[in-house]
């Protein structure tokens, strides 16, 4: 591979120090969570990587694989304000995003107060967000890309630093709702969990059925993960780089004539312009996680599937072969020629 040049934004990277300052601080937050969480690394990295990178996280996993619990265990941890909505068929976006009651001053006079909605949380919890019609989908919809809520006629910013962090349950589809592309882009990575190893469970095991009791500590806050928000951007990038997360995306547009041929046999639909920009930002996370100051190509296969395979959609085709958006994104990977590579 070639030697690293100097961001195209002209920003100065972070340093060796801070990078190592970061990673001790990862380290604390990791022990503080898996004083609640047995094993997981990979559902913890990432959903930690979307924290980091200011974008929002999807969990997939059956029932019992801790994803609840993960996202309530964060919020204590990075000392912040965390909220829980369930959502199920009845919920209305009023309770999402709160409501204007009529209420009676001191003179007697009735007017308007808004009540803010569990959205008006630095780290929100959208449990099992499928089991909820797609008007109150649509107001989730606002605030992740938004940053605001808009109830009547008036617009209330959100605190930041703001996450979303989502649930669903794969097996069960009955009064279910399928989250449309458009809400599914709004994610940066799709978490898939797996059940945990022997090891683990058995660990899982000896927490849960004795009284063994978590008490995590936080370790960070608001301000803080701010701050690494901003020093992740700074990561450097190769222009080379560039070029190869933007081929690599393009490798899915079936309807390119540079779609990758595997793409065109298999997908109904391909990755769009935020699947650059969030393959590139997780790889940055994954770099700056693993105290480098610079992206890799290892950093960006890294990311890979858990920002393309919610945004690589295959088609009937490949559903009844068992072909899944993640062997699709695996083809992509080793057929687009990797900078340096011979």
């Amino acid at each position: 591979m070639t030697t690293s040049a100097p961001a195209t934004s002209g920003t100065p990277a972070p340093n060796a120090g801070t990078a190592e300052q970061f990673g001790v601080l990862v380290k604390s937050i990791k022990h503080e969570i898996h004083k609640v969480i047995v094993g997981q690394e990979e559902m913890v990295d990432l959903t930690l990587q979307c924290i980091f990178c200011h974008g929002h996280g999807l969990l997939m996993g059956v029932p019992g694989l801790a994803k609840t619990l993960l996202v309530n265990t964060i919020g204590q941890v990075m000392g912040i304000k965390s909220a829980r909505i369930q959502f199920t068929p009845d919920l209305m976006p009023s309770d999402i995003t709160g409501t204007d009651i009529i209420q009676e001053d001191e003179t007697g006079r009735k007017q308007f107060k808004f009540i803010p909605g569990p959205i008006f949380a630095n780290l929100v919890l959208a449990d099992e967000i499928n089991r909820t019609p797609p008007k109150t989908q649509a107001a989730l919809l606002e605030a992740m890309q938004e940053k605001h809520v808009t109830v009547g006629s008036k617009r209330y910013a959100l605190e930041l630093p703001f996450f979303v962090l989502a649930t669903q349950n794969p097996i069960e589809q009955e009064g279910t709702y399928n989250l449309p592309e458009a809400q599914l882009d709004r994610f940066m990575y799709l978490i898939k969990i797996d059940y945990p190893e022997g090891a683990d469970e058995i660990e899982v095991l000896r927490r849960t059925t004795t009284n063994y009791k978590s008490d995590p500590k936080p370790v960070i806050d608001g301000a803080t993960i701010m701050h690494y928000q901003r020093i992740i951007r700074e990561v450097l990038v190769r222009d080379d780089l560039y070029e190869y997360v933007l081929k690599i995306v393009q490798a899915t547009r079936v309807s390119k004539d540079y779609a990758h041929p595997y793409s065109k046999e298999w997908v109904a639909w391909g990755a769009g312009p935020r699947a650059c920009q969030y393959l590139l930002l997780g790889a940055k996370a994954h770099a700056f996680f693993n105290g480098r100051p610079h992206v890799t190509v290892a950093d960006i296969h890294a990311a890979a599937k858990p920002v393309l395979r919610h945004r690589v959609i295959v088609n009937y085709a490949a559903i009844s072969e068992g072909i899944t958006s993640d062997h699709v994104i695996e083809k992509v990977l080793q057929a687009v020629p990797a900078p340096g590579a011979k």
